[in-house]
């Protein structure tokens, strides 16, 4: 039987930062790697939360990419 073993988390967090000459709004992405694998959601929205207050743009979203190795 396979099995899989998380190697790797992401955060990302997705910014608006204006609006173009369409009318279309602008979004920025910034992305910290190496987040810790047992973080969970509520761990890392607070974390996206203090990060964003930093911020003069509005945070829009808040993504964890995972990557896990398959081993058989």
């Amino acid at each position: 039987m396979a099995q899989e073993m998380l190697t790797e988390s992401r955060l990302r967090l997705i910014f608006e930062a204006g609006i173009d000459g369409k009318g279309e709004p602008i979004f920025k992405t910034k992305t910290f790697n190496n987040i810790t694998k047992s973080a969970t959601a509520d761990q890392l929205y607070q974390a996206a939360q203090a990060i964003a207050a930093l911020s003069a743009d509005l945070l829009s979203g808040v993504e964890r990419s995972d990557s896990s190795q398959i081993i058989g």
